[in-house]
């Protein structure tokens, strides 16, 4: 395969220490290159994220049987909308590792592929302890979303209801808990919740990242 070209200013000591650290089974000159590759995959995945799944593409060629690279790898094509890759990524990924892996993101592939009752099983089979508190949060977002893809609005707020909910808080995290419920309170004919909840969503997202005016607006 053809490499995407890679700037000369970019070097792999931009990479985390600890994927540094996890790329030393490489010969120096090729953890030079994959670290390189996932550098830019990083860099472009926001508006890029055709590129930067080849750029991840190209770290895995050169260093498949490494686990971080195959995380990368994953996430790179879950942007790209590749779900079926990004899935078969993120498992070999958690395979190599070990851990919870990114269950929110092997989730919501799961519903990119049409499959939102394999997302919900994945709720009841994986040790949700393992998982850190907004990584929780995260698998929570994705199996409402999965509830509402199969029509049981109210199995979704349900679902994140069981969160932290506490309007007091702020943050991302925060911010798409309280947008997904509202989201969710919304579908179910809650209107009038669903304001209070978008209300509280947009105080929490201090990086006005959310389109909570066009939600409220809708509502009236």
């Amino acid at each position: 395969m053809t490499e995407p070209d890679l700037p000369d200013d970019i070097t792999a000591h931009d990479l985390d220490p600890s994927v540094r650290q996890d790329l030393r089974s490489l010969s120096k000159d090729n953890a030079e290159a994959v670290g390189r590759h996932m550098v830019m995959s990083a860099t472009l995945m926001a508006d890029d994220p055709e590129l930067a799944l080849r750029h991840a593409r190209a770290a895995k060629d050169r260093a498949g049987r490494v686990a971080v690279v195959r995380e990368t790898c994953g996430i790179a094509a879950y942007h790209a909308g590749e779900w079926k890759e990004a899935l078969a990524e993120l498992r070999a990924a958690r395979r190599m590792s070990g851990g919870p892996g990114l269950l929110a993101v092997m989730a919501d592939c799961e519903r990119g592929l049409g499959r939102p009752e394999r997302a919900i099983e994945m709720s009841r089979n994986e040790d949700l302890d393992a998982l850190d508190p907004e990584s929780r949060t995260e698998f929570a977002i994705v199996i409402a979303g999965a509830r509402k893809d199969m029509g049981d609005v109210d199995a979704a707020v349900i679902e994140l209801q069981r969160e932290d909910l506490n309007p007091a808080r702020t943050g991302s995290s925060a911010a798409r808990l309280f947008y997904a419920y509202a989201d969710a309170l919304a579908a179910a004919g809650r209107a009038e919740e669903a304001r209070e909840w978008f209300t509280n969503a947009k105080k929490a997202d201090t990086g006005e990242l959310l389109d909570t005016d066009e939600r409220l607006a809708e509502l009236g």
